[in-house]
């Protein structure tokens, strides 16, 4: 049986964390940013853990157990 492909989209997208949770970035901050608030934009910055409702579609697409 073949091997699984790891989804291209994903492995640019998503990240590991030490303890294996996995980070992803806020949307929304790429472009029109002159009408969104400096916070808005300081927050946008950071990234975010994946929500759990999301982990397994996640890790699946990221070839994980």
């Amino acid at each position: 049986m073949p091997k699984m492909k790891t989804n291209s989209g994903a492995k640019k997208r998503f990240a590991l964390t030490g303890t294996g949770k996995i980070k992803r970035k806020h949307a929304f901050h790429s472009h029109i940013l002159t009408k969104k608030t400096k916070k808005q934009k300081l927050v946008l910055d950071h990234t975010a853990m994946v929500d759990k409702t999301n982990v397994d579609s996640v890790r699946s697409m990221l070839c994980l157990k």
